[in-house]
């Protein structure tokens, strides 16, 4: 995902940060700092403890446990990814990594067309391990309020124990919402595809998780709550694209790529100028060719790969200067699906199509699109 950096892995999965996470912890820092003494309140009287409040106001204590709260939350939301990934690769299903946002975590799975059978233990698995770390955090407290012969200790840990314990377990069940792209979404979508076609349960559920999104909205809106828009927005976009996600794969599950793809391909050598590449663009409305050297394909031009280049450096540059060298290609035989997967994962427009090193023909997105409005009809 764009804007983030890697901080390490975890049984093989990278981990990634993404800079918005880095706004969030402070704003969550002072908001449980500047709030502590009501907080604490509010947690003594739920969970039927006293709390000793010496410590938690005591200069700047309670920014410095802001802190140390928010990223335990963090913390606990990587333990509930962490959970559907393992969950996953036990079930065959490789994972790219964990990305941890203003919002919560996503985890990056290879895209397939989704199990229900699958997707039901991998969704439930998430929420089920934030209500057990709520769970512990919530015995903790009472064991702490029980054992440590200290009031403030008692306070400051009972206050930690507590808010963990109760952010964990609305965790779980805010997650058990049946708001797709949630996991309680995804449990909705897997119950609804044993009882009919994968595309149509995809459909109500995301449906049903738009329906919440916009529930989200106004009461972020409401109640001025920037992150509960957030949450509305990923959701209602999430939804979105899964399900047409979803409806390509159906509309797609028996076209291969031989069967749509252009066999007349127009290519450039590589030693071609670039002005002269930009009026072949010009000319035959193509933003991209196949770079051939002595009948192989050694790079793709594209008008993205024109951009980069600052107007006065290009009459100076060949094709070979600007080309793309790590062709990503695919055989006739390739569904039509994993083209369209491919695109939008490198952001690229079209592919060459190769069999054995020979290039054969050449696929773009908008002849993906064209067969998509036909098998509509």
């Amino acid at each position: 995902m764009n804007g983030s950096f890697k901080i390490g892995s975890i049984f093989g999965i990278p981990i990634l940060l993404h800079w918005t996470f880095l706004v969030i912890i402070p704003l969550f820092a002072w908001i449980i700092g500047s709030q502590i003494v009501l907080t604490a309140e509010l947690l003594s009287d739920l969970f039927g403890v006293a709390i000793d409040l010496t410590y938690l106001t005591s200069g700047y204590n309670p920014y410095i446990l802001g802190i140390f709260v928010a990223l335990a939350l963090f913390g606990g939301v990587l333990v509930h990814e962490i959970a559907h990934c393992l969950v996953a690769k036990r079930m065959g299903v490789p994972i790219n990594s964990i990305t941890l946002l203003i919002f919560g975590g996503v985890s990056s799975m290879e895209e397939s067309t989704p199990d229900p059978k699958v997707e039901l233990p991998m969704a439930l698995v998430g929420p089920l391990t934030s209500l057990a770390v709520g769970l512990i955090c919530t015995a903790l407290l009472y064991l702490s309020k029980a054992t440590v012969t200290d009031p403030p200790l008692a306070g400051l840990l009972v206050f930690i124990f507590a808010y963990l314990g109760l952010l964990n377990i609305f965790l779980f069940a805010f997650n058990l919402l049946p708001a797709f792209p949630m996991d309680g979404g995804r449990v909705l979508r897997a119950y609804l595809a044993g009882r009919m076609p994968l595309h149509r349960a995809t459909r109500i559920a995301a449906d049903v998780g738009k329906v919440f999104a916009v529930i989200f909205g106004i009461f972020g809106v409401i109640f001025f709550s920037p992150i509960l828009i957030l949450i509305a927005f990923f959701i209602y976009i999430g939804a979105g694209q899964e399900s047409a996600a979803i409806k390509y794969n159906f509309l797609l599950k028996d076209v291969n790529v031989g069967d749509i793809m252009a066999r007349s391909v127009m290519t450039v050598p590589p030693t071609m100028p670039i002005r002269e590449v930009i009026d072949l663009m010009y000319s035959t409305k193509h933003l991209g060719f196949p770079v051939m050297d002595r009948g192989f394909v050694v790079g793709m031009i594209t008008l993205a790969d024109v951009h980069k280049i600052p107007t006065l450096d290009r009459e100076a540059m060949q094709v070979r200067d600007i080309m793309t060298r790590e062709v990503i290609a695919l055989s006739p035989r390739s569904p039509v699906i994993d083209g369209l997967r491919l695109m939008s994962r490198y952001n690229i427009g079209r592919i060459p199509v190769m069999e054995n090193d020979t290039l054969v023909g050449i696929i773009t997105r908008t002849d993906i699109l064209k067969v998509i409005e036909l098998k509509e009809i």
